[in-house]
């Protein structure tokens, strides 16, 4: 009997490991719904805005659509594949991209956010292999990302497009598949907002916007957010986008 407060300790332990262990992040509703039809018919008579960003954005962009129904045409990347929702991905990524996606017409505003990518952990620099291992690297480091976010403004901003820069959503403790800490989206949104600033550019901080409402808006250990929370953004960003719509040319 000495011998069961050590086994009962050994239990506890093997018992948080599992769960630390545990395949949290099961991936965006939204993305892996293919039921969602993402094709429409433009009005030309209407401004059109663009939504550049990761599966977060994927999640709200047709509700804002809805929201700016008869007040402007909302577009997102759609990859080549015609009903197929592209992921923005990280800096990288939107490096390689953002020509292409800027090309497809003039735009009015531009609605925009890199971040959560670039700061989770993956195997290799700049690899997609995810890793839970907080002594891999992130996809792109602060500097990486950074540079990279002054290159995509420039070629933003050469647009004429409003632009409206949204901060990465927060990440929770615990979340893995691949490994993502609290503080990353702190330090991402901080470089981020210095470049907005030294642009002019407008900022949507859905980080604090999000941050008081993850227990019911988002999965547990996971960055991504319920329908509920999916819906908040959309309202969120709609209201910006419209304010921006309305706002005067400077």
């Amino acid at each position: 009997m000495k011998y069961l407060p050590n086994i009962i300790i050994a239990l506890l332990i093997g018992s948080f490991a599992s769960v630390d262990a545990a395949p949290p992040e099961a991936g965006s509703i939204a993305e892996k719904d293919t039921t969602q039809n993402w094709t429409f018919k433009p009005d030309p008579t209407l401004p059109n805005v663009l939504i550049l960003g990761d599966s977060i954005s994927i999640g709200y962009t047709l509700q804002v659509r809805e929201h700016l129904q008869g007040k402007a045409n909302v577009f997102r990347p759609m990859g080549r594949n015609e009903n197929r929702r592209e992921n923005c991905g990280g800096t990288t990524y939107g490096l390689e991209n953002i020509d292409r996606w800027l090309a497809v017409q003039k735009w009015d505003v531009i609605h925009f956010n890199w971040g959560l990518h670039d700061l989770k952990h993956v195997k290799a620099p700049g690899s997609s292999d995810k890793s839970n291992d907080p002594d891999d690297p992130t996809q792109a480091t602060l500097e990486e990302y950074t540079k990279n976010m002054q290159t995509i403004v420039g070629k933003l901003k050469a647009t004429g497009a409003k632009l409206i820069f949204a901060t990465t959503t927060p990440v929770v403790p615990g979340t893995r598949n691949p490994l993502r800490t609290p503080e990353a989206p702190v330090r991402y949104n901080a470089a981020a907002r210095k470049i907005m600033e030294a642009n002019n550019i407008q900022v949507n901080d859905l980080h604090a916007f999000a941050l008081p409402h993850l227990d019911q808006w988002q999965k547990p250990r996971n960055v991504h957010f319920k329908p509920a929370g999916s819906d908040a953004l959309a309202k969120q960003v709609a209201t910006v986008i419209t304010n921006a719509l309305e706002a005067p040319n400077q």
